[in-house]
């Protein structure tokens, strides 16, 4: 794991929401609108989004043409007003830049981020460089997340980056299709090492679409907390927000449950 940015919360905050994969699209309206009311009405002082907020980012020039994006960039803003938002890139947004997260003013986070809360320290990842058993997406990682490849595909039209963007969409939901295991899961031993590494007590990621609590080692005071995608429009909806507060307490809220003020 590379080195962490460190970010300290402001000691009146009292709660954290964090939130990831939730994969926003315009086709998948319903799941909009459950982040739309949960920006709008969370009681917690800060929400963090851990990585693919967006289904796919080209470029942020994408958005000056596109009606969907410019929403998300003012639901953005407009939770900003009243509560913090910060934004850790994906494996689906990657590519999101500094210049819209500026005009939402949202934090832009590094991955991974120890966050310092309550006299707590979490280690905060997307979780995708973590799952080390998907050998093919590592060697595609590695190769995308450099800055020659990123200025090399952001300067091509963007008419072009959309139909790559939607080739690999096709592809994936392809491979959804078929019934293939899409996301390998994070490997313990990585897990352990970063926590170890960051001196932290529980990591926090998402990616792996599988929420649930593991403990690492044979130390019980070792956890790896995964976050929930979000699908509002499947057979079983889900939208999940795991809230932290500041006497250490954390659980796992239905996001309807938070826009309704909870």
């Amino acid at each position: 794991m590379q080195a962490f940015q460190v970010l300290e919360a402001p000691e009146h905050w009292r709660t954290i929401d964090f939130i990831s994969d939730l994969h926003l699209q315009e086709k998948e309206f319903a799941t909009f609108q459950a982040w739309q009311l949960f920006m709008q009405h969370s009681s917690a002082d800060a929400v963090f989004i851990v990585g693919d907020l967006f289904e796919v980012w080209v470029g942020d020039d994408a958005v000056h043409s596109n009606a969907f994006l410019k929403q998300c960039g003012a639901v953005l803003k407009a939770a900003t007003t009243h509560k913090h938002v910060a934004f850790m890139r994906g494996n689906r947004d990657f590519l999101v830049g500094s210049d819209f997260l500026q005009s939402c003013q949202v934090e832009d986070l590094s991955d991974p981020t120890l966050l310092m809360f309550g006299g707590l320290r979490w280690l905060l990842s997307h979780g995708d460089e973590g799952c080390l058993a998907d050998l093919d997406y590592q060697v595609f990682r590695k190769t995308v997340r450099t800055p020659d490849w990123q200025s090399q595909f952001l300067a091509r039209p963007l008419e072009e980056r959309q139909d790559i963007a939607r080739n690999l969409r096709l592809q994936s939901e392809a491979l959804k299709t078929n019934g293939a295991k899409l996301y390998a899961d994070v490997d313990p031993a990585w897990a352990l090492a970063a926590l170890t590494q960051a001196r932290c007590s529980c990591l926090l990621h998402g990616h792996t679409h599988k929420p649930a609590d593991h403990v690492l080692g044979s130390q019980a005071d070792f956890v790896r907390r995964v976050l929930s995608d979000w699908d509002l429009s499947d057979a079983k909806p889900r939208a999940e927000v795991l809230r932290w507060h500041v006497g250490g307490k954390v659980e796992r809220l239905s996001a309807l449950n938070c826009a309704a003020g909870f």
